[in-house]
């Protein structure tokens, strides 16, 4: 769809003035695209299926969404308000990035599809803005807005890096049909000439020393989310620390 004949939803009323009165909700048209999209993958979740869905007639349901563009910016809204930050900010700033973090990887990791959303649709629908309120006012009495928009991106991007590496990983494995044991043992004997070869010094003591890999997921999230949350420190004024 072109600039020209795009209409953002959020501008159009859900009821129209004219016409007969609506049957169904943006928001049970929304609800059943995400069910189609969780079971299936996005582009499972097309108008005739939806409509198939909640038993309308596929035509019928470009009166309350206009165009697919405008359905995924209701999708896209929707998984917004799984990430609860009721009461942020709290003041404790380390606190409410560190569960913004957790509420977004949990969003994303249960509609895995959200990573094939385009990052260039206009957006901004209420969930959205209220996201945006809370958590840029985590930081905004401490840094200029650019330097809060700066920090947000850093956070935002290595959500998103360790979400995505989660999700291809278990795609992965899903369609080897291997356990996740299994899997890693496949490549054993590589690493092991690799390792007596003496040729890669610094992959070996990968191999030999590190602890991440040996982690679990959760805590190889977490203990890289502690390390971004420290550069955000770094940026922070000295007031901004917590005691201690």
């Amino acid at each position: 769809m072109g600039d020209a004949e795009y209409v953002n939803i959020w501008t159009l009323p859900e009821r129209p003035a004219r016409g007969p009165k609506p049957v169904y909700s943006r928001a049970q048209i929304t609800e059943a695209a995400i069910r189609i999209a969780d079971a299936e993958g996005l582009e499972a979740a097309t108008m005739r299926r939806i409509a198939a869905e909640i038993g309308a007639g596929a035509m019928s349901l470009y009166r309350y969404v206009p165009s697919r563009d405008n359905l995924i910016e209701l999708m896209a809204d929707r998984l917004m308000g799984e990430i609860d930050l009721t009461g942020v900010p709290s003041g404790d700033w380390r606190a409410d990035l560190t569960r913004y973090a957790d509420g977004l990887r949990a969003m994303w990791r249960a509609h895995p599809w959200i990573a094939a959303v385009q990052r260039s649709l206009p957006g901004l629908g209420p969930n959205q803005l209220l996201l945006i309120e809370r958590l840029m006012g985590v930081l905004d009495p401490l840094v200029p807005i650019d330097e809060n928009l700066g920090l947000m991106a850093l956070l935002n991007g290595y959500v998103e890096g360790a979400v995505r590496e989660e999700i291809s990983a278990a795609e992965e494995l899903r369609r080897s049909g291997l356990s996740e044991a299994e899997w890693m043992a496949r490549g054993h004997a590589h690493v092991d000439r690799l390792v007596k070869s003496g040729d890669y010094p610094i992959f070996t003591k990968i191999v030999m020393e590190a602890r991440r890999p040996h982690l679990s997921r959760d805590d190889q999230f977490r203990h890289g989310l502690r390390r971004v949350l420290d550069c955000v420190a770094a940026a922070l004024p000295p007031t901004a620390q917590p005691a201690g």
